[in-house]
Protein backbone atom coordinates (compact mmCIF):
# COMPACT_ATOMS: atom_id res chain seq x y z
CA UNK A 1 0.00 0.00 0.00
CA UNK A 2 2.09 2.97 -1.69
CA UNK A 3 2.28 5.11 -4.70
CA UNK A 4 5.10 6.01 -6.88
CA UNK A 5 5.85 9.18 -9.20
CA UNK A 6 8.70 9.99 -11.08
CA UNK A 7 9.31 12.58 -14.01
CA UNK A 8 11.90 12.74 -16.42
CA UNK A 9 12.93 15.93 -18.22
CA UNK A 10 13.14 15.15 -22.27
CA UNK A 11 16.13 17.07 -24.15
CA UNK A 12 13.68 19.05 -26.34
CA UNK A 13 11.83 20.37 -23.45
CA UNK A 14 12.07 24.02 -23.04
CA UNK A 15 9.97 24.24 -20.39
CA UNK A 16 11.57 26.25 -17.13
CA UNK A 17 9.95 23.88 -14.44
CA UNK A 18 12.30 21.11 -13.08
CA UNK A 19 11.71 17.39 -12.35
CA UNK A 20 11.18 18.38 -8.85
CA UNK A 21 8.37 20.58 -9.75
CA UNK A 22 6.68 18.06 -11.51
CA UNK A 23 7.08 16.06 -8.74
CA UNK A 24 5.75 18.46 -6.00
CA UNK A 25 3.04 18.49 -8.21
CA UNK A 26 2.11 14.93 -8.24
CA UNK A 27 3.10 13.43 -5.12
CA UNK A 28 0.28 14.76 -2.88
CA UNK A 29 -2.37 13.86 -5.30
CA UNK A 30 -1.03 10.79 -4.21
CA UNK A 31 -1.53 10.58 -0.36
CA UNK A 32 -4.34 8.16 0.11
CA UNK A 33 -1.88 5.81 -0.62
CA UNK A 34 0.81 6.19 2.28
CA UNK A 35 1.02 8.61 4.87
CA UNK A 36 4.46 7.64 6.72
CA UNK A 37 6.88 9.40 4.32
CA UNK A 38 8.35 10.73 0.93
CA UNK A 39 11.67 10.16 -0.66
CA UNK A 40 13.10 10.50 -3.97
CA UNK A 41 16.06 9.45 -5.87
CA UNK A 42 17.41 11.78 -8.70
CA UNK A 43 19.75 11.37 -11.46
CA UNK A 44 22.09 14.25 -13.37
CA UNK A 45 24.90 14.12 -15.70
CA UNK A 46 28.51 13.98 -14.64
CA UNK A 47 27.02 14.56 -10.97
CA UNK A 48 25.18 11.08 -10.43
CA UNK A 49 22.43 10.09 -8.17
CA UNK A 50 21.45 11.90 -5.42
CA UNK A 51 18.52 11.26 -2.64
CA UNK A 52 16.18 13.67 -0.74
CA UNK A 53 12.75 13.94 1.29
CA UNK A 54 9.73 15.07 0.49
CA UNK A 55 7.62 16.80 3.63
CA UNK A 56 3.91 17.82 3.02
CA UNK A 57 3.86 21.55 4.58
CA UNK A 58 -0.19 21.47 3.75
CA UNK A 59 -2.85 19.25 2.44
CA UNK A 60 -1.85 20.17 -1.48
CA UNK A 61 1.52 20.71 -1.22
CA UNK A 62 4.88 19.36 -0.62
CA UNK A 63 8.36 20.49 0.14
CA UNK A 64 11.24 18.61 -1.18
CA UNK A 65 14.48 18.93 1.19
CA UNK A 66 16.91 18.50 -1.59
CA UNK A 67 20.66 19.85 -1.14
CA UNK A 68 20.57 23.65 -1.08
CA UNK A 69 23.95 24.21 -1.03
CA UNK A 70 24.26 23.23 -4.77
CA UNK A 71 22.04 24.48 -7.06
CA UNK A 72 23.84 23.68 -9.72
CA UNK A 73 22.35 20.10 -9.07
CA UNK A 74 19.35 20.17 -11.57
CA UNK A 75 18.28 16.25 -12.60
CA UNK A 76 16.53 15.31 -15.49
CA UNK A 77 15.46 12.20 -13.91
CA UNK A 78 13.36 11.57 -10.33
CA UNK A 79 11.75 8.53 -8.48
CA UNK A 80 9.67 9.21 -5.80
CA UNK A 81 8.34 6.71 -3.53
CA UNK A 82 4.80 7.44 -1.17
CA UNK A 83 5.34 4.99 1.84
CA UNK A 84 2.94 3.40 3.54
CA UNK A 85 3.46 2.37 7.46
CA UNK A 86 5.10 -1.32 6.69
CA UNK A 87 5.20 -4.50 9.23
CA UNK A 88 8.60 -4.34 10.50
CA UNK A 89 10.25 -0.95 9.36
CA UNK A 90 10.18 1.42 12.22
CA UNK A 91 8.94 4.97 11.02
CA UNK A 92 11.54 7.06 10.08
CA UNK A 93 14.15 4.05 8.97
CA UNK A 94 14.86 2.54 6.26
CA UNK A 95 12.76 4.98 2.72
CA UNK A 96 12.20 3.80 -0.51
CA UNK A 97 13.96 4.59 -2.95
CA UNK A 98 16.16 1.53 -1.89
CA UNK A 99 19.73 1.45 -3.18
CA UNK A 100 22.80 -0.77 -3.54
CA UNK A 101 26.11 0.59 -3.08
CA UNK A 102 27.41 -0.15 -6.23
CA UNK A 103 29.78 2.17 -7.80
CA UNK A 104 27.99 5.59 -10.09
CA UNK A 105 28.04 3.25 -13.31
CA UNK A 106 26.27 0.00 -11.56
CA UNK A 107 23.85 2.59 -8.87
CA UNK A 108 20.23 1.21 -8.84
CA UNK A 109 17.65 2.67 -6.68
CA UNK A 110 14.00 1.39 -6.94
CA UNK A 111 10.41 2.84 -5.92
CA UNK A 112 8.15 0.03 -5.14
CA UNK A 113 4.09 -0.23 -5.03
CA UNK A 114 2.98 -3.83 -3.91
CA UNK A 115 4.25 -6.95 -2.50
CA UNK A 116 5.66 -10.33 -3.60
CA UNK A 117 3.93 -13.72 -2.33
CA UNK A 118 6.50 -15.39 -2.84
CA UNK A 119 9.61 -13.21 -1.72
CA UNK A 120 10.64 -15.84 0.97
CA UNK A 121 11.60 -18.85 -1.51
CA UNK A 122 13.10 -15.65 -3.91
CA UNK A 123 14.87 -14.86 -0.81
CA UNK A 124 16.69 -18.28 -0.07
CA UNK A 125 17.77 -18.55 -3.28
CA UNK A 126 19.67 -15.20 -3.68
CA UNK A 127 20.88 -16.25 -0.48
CA UNK A 128 22.34 -19.82 -1.41
CA UNK A 129 23.77 -17.95 -4.47
CA UNK A 130 26.02 -15.93 -2.00
CA UNK A 131 24.32 -12.64 -1.83
CA UNK A 132 23.74 -10.37 1.04
CA UNK A 133 20.56 -9.01 1.78
CA UNK A 134 20.61 -6.22 4.49
CA UNK A 135 17.34 -5.60 4.68
CA UNK A 136 13.40 -7.44 4.79
CA UNK A 137 11.43 -5.26 2.23
CA UNK A 138 10.12 -6.75 -1.25
CA UNK A 139 11.73 -3.38 -2.35
CA UNK A 140 15.10 -4.74 -1.61
CA UNK A 141 14.81 -7.83 -2.63
CA UNK A 142 13.58 -6.72 -6.11
CA UNK A 143 16.92 -4.76 -6.31
CA UNK A 144 18.65 -7.27 -5.92
CA UNK A 145 17.85 -9.66 -8.19
CA UNK A 146 17.92 -6.96 -10.59
CA UNK A 147 21.41 -6.22 -9.72
CA UNK A 148 22.04 -9.87 -10.05
CA UNK A 149 20.81 -10.26 -13.27
CA UNK A 150 22.62 -7.13 -14.69
CA UNK A 151 25.63 -8.42 -12.76
CA UNK A 152 25.61 -12.38 -14.51
CA UNK A 153 24.67 -11.47 -17.94
CA UNK A 154 26.08 -7.80 -18.87
CA UNK A 155 27.97 -6.03 -16.50
CA UNK A 156 30.79 -8.86 -16.06
CA UNK A 157 30.83 -9.02 -19.87
CA UNK A 158 30.94 -5.47 -20.60
CA UNK A 159 27.92 -5.38 -22.17
CA UNK A 160 24.58 -2.59 -21.91
CA UNK A 161 22.28 -4.12 -19.65
CA UNK A 162 19.25 -5.15 -21.68
CA UNK A 163 16.41 -4.42 -19.42
CA UNK A 164 13.39 -6.45 -21.38
CA UNK A 165 15.09 -9.52 -20.57
CA UNK A 166 16.05 -8.21 -17.20
CA UNK A 167 12.52 -7.65 -16.25
CA UNK A 168 11.44 -10.92 -18.46
CA UNK A 169 13.32 -13.32 -15.96
CA UNK A 170 11.91 -11.37 -12.90
CA UNK A 171 8.08 -11.62 -14.82
CA UNK A 172 8.38 -15.00 -14.64
CA UNK A 173 9.86 -15.22 -11.16
CA UNK A 174 8.04 -13.36 -8.79
CA UNK A 175 4.68 -14.05 -7.68
CA UNK A 176 2.81 -11.25 -6.39
CA UNK A 177 1.37 -7.44 -7.09
CA UNK A 178 3.98 -5.23 -8.24
CA UNK A 179 4.57 -1.88 -10.11
CA UNK A 180 7.95 -0.07 -9.60
CA UNK A 181 9.96 2.78 -10.84
CA UNK A 182 13.97 1.54 -11.36
CA UNK A 183 16.61 4.35 -11.93
CA UNK A 184 20.04 3.10 -12.99
CA UNK A 185 24.01 4.86 -12.77
CA UNK A 186 23.36 6.14 -16.28
CA UNK A 187 19.75 7.71 -15.89
CA UNK A 188 17.92 5.17 -17.30
CA UNK A 189 14.37 4.87 -16.37
CA UNK A 190 12.40 1.65 -16.31
CA UNK A 191 8.65 1.68 -15.09
CA UNK A 192 7.08 -1.82 -14.60
CA UNK A 193 4.21 -3.45 -14.05
CA UNK A 194 4.27 -7.09 -13.44
CA UNK A 195 1.40 -9.66 -15.44
CA UNK A 196 -1.12 -10.02 -12.62
CA UNK A 197 -1.48 -6.12 -12.61
CA UNK A 198 -3.04 -5.60 -9.64
CA UNK A 199 -1.41 -2.63 -8.79
CA UNK A 200 -1.76 0.36 -11.24
CA UNK A 201 0.68 2.09 -12.76
CA UNK A 202 -0.42 5.64 -15.26
CA UNK A 203 2.09 7.36 -17.54
CA UNK A 204 1.72 11.01 -19.51
CA UNK A 205 3.66 12.31 -21.80
CA UNK A 206 3.24 16.47 -21.66
CA UNK A 207 3.06 19.07 -23.89
CA UNK A 208 5.84 20.89 -22.41
CA UNK A 209 8.39 17.83 -22.28
CA UNK A 210 8.32 15.96 -19.43
CA UNK A 211 7.50 12.17 -19.29
CA UNK A 212 5.84 11.42 -15.94
CA UNK A 213 4.77 8.51 -13.92
CA UNK A 214 2.23 7.95 -11.53
CA UNK A 215 0.38 5.42 -9.01
CA UNK A 216 -2.76 6.70 -10.15
CA UNK A 217 -4.44 9.33 -13.24
CA UNK A 218 -5.14 11.93 -10.86
CA UNK A 219 -1.64 12.46 -10.28
CA UNK A 220 -1.82 14.21 -13.72
CA UNK A 221 -4.34 16.68 -12.96
CA UNK A 222 -4.15 20.36 -14.23
CA UNK A 223 -1.14 18.99 -16.67
CA UNK A 224 -1.70 18.65 -20.80
CA UNK A 225 -0.55 15.88 -22.35
CA UNK A 226 -1.51 12.26 -23.07
CA UNK A 227 -1.69 9.34 -20.78
CA UNK A 228 -2.10 6.06 -20.87
CA UNK A 229 -1.71 3.12 -18.99
CA UNK A 230 0.97 0.74 -18.49
CA UNK A 231 -0.52 -2.60 -19.05
CA UNK A 232 0.12 -5.40 -17.01
CA UNK A 233 3.68 -7.71 -17.94
CA UNK A 234 4.80 -4.51 -19.82
CA UNK A 235 8.05 -1.87 -19.30
CA UNK A 236 8.64 1.49 -20.51
CA UNK A 237 12.35 2.16 -21.22
CA UNK A 238 13.44 5.41 -21.42
CA UNK A 239 16.93 6.12 -22.15
CA UNK A 240 18.96 8.12 -19.87
CA UNK A 241 20.86 9.92 -22.47
CA UNK A 242 19.11 10.30 -25.65
CA UNK A 243 14.99 10.87 -24.09
CA UNK A 244 13.83 7.62 -26.53
CA UNK A 245 11.03 5.83 -25.05
CA UNK A 246 10.10 2.19 -26.21
CA UNK A 247 7.16 -0.36 -24.58
CA UNK A 248 8.20 -4.20 -24.67
CA UNK A 249 6.19 -6.55 -23.16
CA UNK A 250 7.72 -9.03 -20.43
CA UNK A 251 5.25 -11.71 -20.11
CA UNK A 252 4.70 -14.62 -22.12
CA UNK A 253 1.16 -13.76 -22.48
CA UNK A 254 -0.74 -16.34 -20.57
CA UNK A 255 -2.31 -14.32 -17.60
CA UNK A 256 -4.70 -11.96 -17.98
CA UNK A 257 -4.07 -8.85 -15.07
CA UNK A 258 -6.39 -7.92 -13.37
CA UNK A 259 -7.03 -4.47 -11.16
CA UNK A 260 -7.46 -5.27 -7.29
CA UNK A 261 -10.69 -4.42 -6.19
CA UNK A 262 -9.42 -2.25 -2.87
CA UNK A 263 -7.58 0.35 -5.73
CA UNK A 264 -11.27 1.38 -6.97
CA UNK A 265 -13.25 1.25 -3.58
CA UNK A 266 -10.76 2.14 -0.78
CA UNK A 267 -6.74 2.82 -1.93
CA UNK A 268 -7.59 4.88 -4.66
CA UNK A 269 -7.88 8.91 -4.92
CA UNK A 270 -11.95 9.46 -5.71
CA UNK A 271 -10.74 11.42 -8.68
CA UNK A 272 -8.40 8.71 -10.67
CA UNK A 273 -10.81 7.64 -12.97
CA UNK A 274 -11.23 4.50 -14.75
CA UNK A 275 -12.64 3.38 -18.34
CA UNK A 276 -13.84 7.39 -18.14
CA UNK A 277 -15.81 6.96 -14.47
CA UNK A 278 -14.20 8.69 -11.50
CA UNK A 279 -13.33 6.51 -8.37
CA UNK A 280 -15.59 8.84 -6.70
CA UNK A 281 -18.93 8.45 -9.09
CA UNK A 282 -18.30 4.51 -8.48
CA UNK A 283 -18.67 5.23 -5.02
CA UNK A 284 -21.07 7.32 -4.78
CA UNK A 285 -23.00 4.57 -6.93
CA UNK A 286 -22.70 2.46 -4.77
CA UNK A 287 -23.94 4.70 -2.10
CA UNK A 288 -27.10 5.15 -4.11
CA UNK A 289 -27.29 1.38 -3.72
CA UNK A 290 -26.52 0.59 -0.39
CA UNK A 291 -29.37 3.41 1.00
CA UNK A 292 -32.26 1.22 -0.76
CA UNK A 293 -31.52 -1.54 1.43
CA UNK A 294 -30.54 1.23 4.49
CA UNK A 295 -34.08 2.94 3.76
CA UNK A 296 -35.77 -0.35 4.34
CA UNK A 297 -34.24 -1.03 7.65
CA UNK A 298 -34.93 2.24 9.32
CA UNK A 299 -38.44 2.60 7.77
CA UNK A 300 -39.33 -0.51 9.78
CA UNK A 301 -38.22 1.37 13.38
CA UNK A 302 -40.62 3.14 15.38
CA UNK A 303 -40.20 6.69 16.64
CA UNK A 304 -39.09 9.88 14.71
CA UNK A 305 -35.60 10.51 16.42
CA UNK A 306 -32.90 12.17 14.36
CA UNK A 307 -31.41 10.37 11.42
CA UNK A 308 -27.55 11.54 11.06
CA UNK A 309 -25.27 9.97 7.88
CA UNK A 310 -21.55 10.12 8.93
CA UNK A 311 -19.27 8.60 6.60
CA UNK A 312 -15.87 7.02 8.25
CA UNK A 313 -13.00 9.66 7.23
CA UNK A 314 -10.74 9.79 4.79
CA UNK A 315 -12.33 7.76 2.36
CA UNK A 316 -16.25 6.85 2.86
CA UNK A 317 -17.34 10.48 2.06
CA UNK A 318 -18.47 9.33 -1.51
CA UNK A 319 -20.52 6.37 -0.41
CA UNK A 320 -22.02 8.42 2.46
CA UNK A 321 -23.18 11.36 -0.32
CA UNK A 322 -24.42 8.32 -2.15
CA UNK A 323 -26.23 6.82 0.44
CA UNK A 324 -27.81 10.01 2.15
CA UNK A 325 -29.48 11.59 -1.74
CA UNK A 326 -30.77 7.62 -1.86
CA UNK A 327 -32.87 8.10 1.53
CA UNK A 328 -34.16 10.94 0.73
CA UNK A 329 -35.99 9.24 -2.88
CA UNK A 330 -36.76 6.35 -0.21
CA UNK A 331 -39.05 9.23 1.88
CA UNK A 332 -36.38 8.35 4.81
CA UNK A 333 -35.50 12.08 6.41
CA UNK A 334 -31.69 12.54 7.70
CA UNK A 335 -29.33 14.59 8.35
CA UNK A 336 -26.00 14.55 6.43
CA UNK A 337 -23.15 15.69 9.14
CA UNK A 338 -19.75 14.27 9.90
CA UNK A 339 -19.43 12.78 13.83
CA UNK A 340 -16.17 11.31 13.57
CA UNK A 341 -13.23 13.18 13.05
CA UNK A 342 -9.34 12.37 13.17
CA UNK A 343 -6.27 13.68 14.98
CA UNK A 344 -3.69 12.64 11.85
CA UNK A 345 -4.22 10.59 8.46
CA UNK A 346 -2.27 8.14 9.02
CA UNK A 347 -4.25 4.76 8.14
CA UNK A 348 -4.55 1.97 10.80
CA UNK A 349 -5.24 -0.73 8.75
CA UNK A 350 -1.22 -2.29 8.67
CA UNK A 351 0.18 -3.27 11.89
CA UNK A 352 0.39 -5.65 15.24
CA UNK A 353 -2.97 -5.38 16.67
CA UNK A 354 -1.25 -3.98 19.53
CA UNK A 355 0.12 -0.92 17.22
CA UNK A 356 -3.73 -0.40 15.56
CA UNK A 357 -4.96 -0.61 19.01
CA UNK A 358 -3.01 2.66 20.19
CA UNK A 359 -3.35 4.21 16.74
CA UNK A 360 -7.09 3.75 16.50
CA UNK A 361 -7.61 5.02 20.20
CA UNK A 362 -5.67 8.16 19.00
CA UNK A 363 -6.55 8.74 16.20
CA UNK A 364 -10.80 9.20 16.05
CA UNK A 365 -13.13 11.81 18.01
CA UNK A 366 -16.41 12.53 18.06
CA UNK A 367 -16.63 16.03 16.05
CA UNK A 368 -20.11 18.10 16.23
CA UNK A 369 -22.75 19.33 18.23
CA UNK A 370 -24.40 17.01 20.64
CA UNK A 371 -25.67 13.52 19.42
CA UNK A 372 -28.02 12.42 22.69
CA UNK A 373 -30.79 10.04 21.22
CA UNK A 374 -29.58 10.46 17.66
CA UNK A 375 -29.59 7.22 15.23
CA UNK A 376 -26.58 7.36 13.25
CA UNK A 377 -25.80 5.70 10.16
CA UNK A 378 -21.84 5.63 9.58
CA UNK A 379 -20.82 4.80 5.89
CA UNK A 380 -17.74 2.79 5.22
CA UNK A 381 -16.09 1.07 2.03
CA UNK A 382 -15.08 -2.08 3.38
CA UNK A 383 -15.31 -3.59 7.27
CA UNK A 384 -11.87 -5.70 7.46
CA UNK A 385 -11.33 -6.50 10.85
CA UNK A 386 -14.08 -4.73 12.80
CA UNK A 387 -11.98 -3.23 15.65
CA UNK A 388 -11.56 -0.02 14.47
CA UNK A 389 -16.14 0.11 13.67
CA UNK A 390 -16.09 -0.92 17.27
CA UNK A 391 -14.35 1.42 18.47
CA UNK A 392 -16.23 4.49 16.96
CA UNK A 393 -19.51 2.24 17.69
CA UNK A 394 -18.59 2.40 21.50
CA UNK A 395 -17.47 6.12 21.30
CA UNK A 396 -20.33 7.52 19.71
CA UNK A 397 -22.81 5.26 22.03
CA UNK A 398 -20.55 6.99 24.99
CA UNK A 399 -21.53 10.52 23.11
CA UNK A 400 -25.32 9.95 23.54
CA UNK A 401 -26.22 8.47 20.67
CA UNK A 402 -29.25 5.99 20.71
CA UNK A 403 -28.14 3.55 17.76
CA UNK A 404 -25.14 2.89 15.71
CA UNK A 405 -25.93 1.16 12.14
CA UNK A 406 -23.12 0.54 9.46
CA UNK A 407 -23.55 0.96 5.95
CA UNK A 408 -20.59 -1.03 4.06
CA UNK A 409 -20.21 -0.32 0.83
CA UNK A 410 -18.89 -3.96 -0.60
CA UNK A 411 -19.93 -7.17 0.26
CA UNK A 412 -18.17 -9.01 3.74
CA UNK A 413 -14.05 -9.52 2.94
CA UNK A 414 -13.85 -12.88 3.55
CA UNK A 415 -10.27 -13.13 1.58
CA UNK A 416 -6.53 -12.00 3.09
CA UNK A 417 -4.56 -9.77 0.83
CA UNK A 418 -0.97 -10.75 0.44
CA UNK A 419 -0.71 -7.84 -2.26
CA UNK A 420 0.57 -4.66 -0.02
CA UNK A 421 -2.52 -4.62 2.18
CA UNK A 422 -1.27 -6.27 4.88
CA UNK A 423 -4.45 -8.66 5.69
CA UNK A 424 -1.99 -11.93 6.37
CA UNK A 425 -4.40 -14.47 7.95
CA UNK A 426 -8.52 -15.08 7.92
CA UNK A 427 -8.34 -15.59 11.28
CA UNK A 428 -8.18 -11.61 11.85
CA UNK A 429 -11.22 -11.01 9.53
CA UNK A 430 -14.09 -10.18 11.01
CA UNK A 431 -15.84 -12.66 8.72
CA UNK A 432 -14.52 -15.53 9.98
CA UNK A 433 -14.88 -14.27 13.78
CA UNK A 434 -18.28 -14.21 13.10
CA UNK A 435 -18.09 -17.50 11.18
CA UNK A 436 -16.85 -19.14 14.18
CA UNK A 437 -19.42 -18.75 16.84
CA UNK A 438 -22.01 -19.88 14.30
CA UNK A 439 -23.53 -23.48 14.72
CA UNK A 440 -21.93 -25.88 12.06
CA UNK A 441 -25.15 -26.04 9.19
CA UNK A 442 -25.49 -22.15 9.18
CA UNK A 443 -20.93 -22.37 8.87
CA UNK A 444 -21.75 -25.07 5.83
CA UNK A 445 -23.96 -22.42 4.01
CA UNK A 446 -21.53 -19.44 4.72
CA UNK A 447 -18.83 -20.86 3.16
CA UNK A 448 -20.10 -20.36 -0.28
CA UNK A 449 -18.75 -17.02 0.08
CA UNK A 450 -20.55 -14.28 -2.59
CA UNK A 451 -22.96 -16.69 -4.00
CA UNK A 452 -24.74 -16.91 -0.47
CA UNK A 453 -27.87 -15.85 -0.58
CA UNK A 454 -29.54 -13.07 1.02
CA UNK A 455 -30.69 -14.71 4.23
CA UNK A 456 -27.39 -16.40 5.14
CA UNK A 457 -25.89 -12.80 4.25
CA UNK A 458 -28.30 -11.55 7.22
CA UNK A 459 -27.05 -14.01 9.60
CA UNK A 460 -23.31 -13.02 8.80
CA UNK A 461 -24.09 -8.88 9.32
CA UNK A 462 -26.43 -9.83 12.46
CA UNK A 463 -23.92 -11.44 14.12
CA UNK A 464 -21.09 -8.93 13.11
CA UNK A 465 -23.32 -6.12 14.47
CA UNK A 466 -23.47 -7.50 17.61
CA UNK A 467 -19.82 -8.28 18.12
CA UNK A 468 -18.66 -4.18 17.53
CA UNK A 469 -22.19 -3.14 19.55
CA UNK A 470 -23.94 -2.24 15.93
CA UNK A 471 -27.61 -1.89 15.72
CA UNK A 472 -26.89 -3.12 12.47
CA UNK A 473 -24.89 -4.04 9.37
CA UNK A 474 -26.01 -3.80 6.01
CA UNK A 475 -23.41 -5.00 3.02
CA UNK A 476 -23.29 -4.40 -0.60
CA UNK A 477 -24.49 -7.86 -2.10
CA UNK A 478 -22.12 -9.05 -4.31
CA UNK A 479 -24.21 -8.86 -7.43
CA UNK A 480 -24.76 -5.43 -7.02
CA UNK A 481 -21.25 -4.33 -6.45
CA UNK A 482 -20.31 -6.19 -9.91
CA UNK A 483 -23.16 -4.29 -11.85
CA UNK A 484 -21.85 -1.69 -10.70
CA UNK A 485 -17.80 -2.01 -11.85
CA UNK A 486 -17.34 -0.05 -14.70
CA UNK A 487 -15.87 -2.98 -16.17
CA UNK A 488 -16.37 -6.54 -16.58
CA UNK A 489 -16.36 -8.79 -13.80
CA UNK A 490 -13.16 -10.31 -15.21
CA UNK A 491 -10.92 -7.46 -15.23
CA UNK A 492 -10.92 -7.10 -11.36
CA UNK A 493 -9.58 -8.97 -8.60
CA UNK A 494 -12.18 -9.57 -6.58
CA UNK A 495 -10.84 -12.16 -4.21
CA UNK A 496 -11.57 -10.49 -1.17
CA UNK A 497 -14.93 -11.07 -1.44
CA UNK A 498 -14.73 -14.58 -3.29
CA UNK A 499 -11.20 -16.19 -2.09
CA UNK A 500 -10.53 -16.80 -5.41
CA UNK A 501 -6.87 -15.70 -5.27
CA UNK A 502 -4.98 -13.64 -8.40
CA UNK A 503 -1.92 -15.76 -8.30
CA UNK A 504 -0.98 -19.20 -7.77
CA UNK A 505 1.57 -18.72 -4.62
CA UNK A 506 -1.51 -16.79 -3.10
CA UNK A 507 -4.15 -19.26 -3.76
CA UNK A 508 -1.95 -21.91 -2.42
CA UNK A 509 -1.50 -19.59 1.02
CA UNK A 510 -4.91 -18.67 1.34
CA UNK A 511 -6.25 -22.75 1.04
CA UNK A 512 -3.52 -23.45 3.46
CA UNK A 513 -4.53 -20.79 5.68
CA UNK A 514 -8.37 -22.13 5.27
CA UNK A 515 -7.69 -25.69 5.72
CA UNK A 516 -5.93 -24.74 9.15
CA UNK A 517 -9.09 -22.58 9.51
CA UNK A 518 -11.72 -25.24 9.19
CA UNK A 519 -9.65 -28.53 10.51
CA UNK A 520 -11.77 -29.74 12.65
CA UNK A 521 -14.57 -29.89 10.30
CA UNK A 522 -15.13 -32.77 7.99
CA UNK A 523 -16.04 -30.65 4.55
CA UNK A 524 -12.44 -28.83 4.84
CA UNK A 525 -11.47 -32.48 3.38
CA UNK A 526 -13.20 -30.53 -0.29
CA UNK A 527 -10.42 -27.57 -0.41
CA UNK A 528 -7.80 -28.08 -2.87
CA UNK A 529 -4.11 -28.54 -1.57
Amino acid sequence: MSGVAAAFLCSSSNSRATVYDRLKHMVPKLALRGQAGVSIAAFMHKEGTRYARALQSSRHSVRIEYDVRDPSFRPHVAIAHIRSRCRGIRDGGDLQPIHNKAGTSRHLAISLDGALVNARELREELLAQGHRLGGNTDAELLLKWIERSCERDYWRHGLPVNYENVFRDIDDRIDGAISALFLDGEGNLVAYRNRCGLRPLETMQTHDGFLLFASENCAFAGLEGKTQQILPGHIKYVDGKMGCCVDRPVNNGRYKGKLCAYETLYLGNPKTSIEGQSYFEIRYNIGVALGGLVARGLQAEPGSTPTIVSSMPHTGGPYADGLFASLAEHGVFAERREVVATQFSQRTLIGTPSERKSRIAQKYRVSGTSLAKATIIIVDEALIRGDTSQAITNMLLAAGAKAVHWAIGSPPIVAPNYYGMGIDTLDELAFWQAWKRLPPEQRTQILRFHKMDSQVLKIIETNIAASINAATITYLPFPVLVSLLPCRQDEFDLSPFTLEMPTPAGQKRANRNLRELVADLTYSESIPA
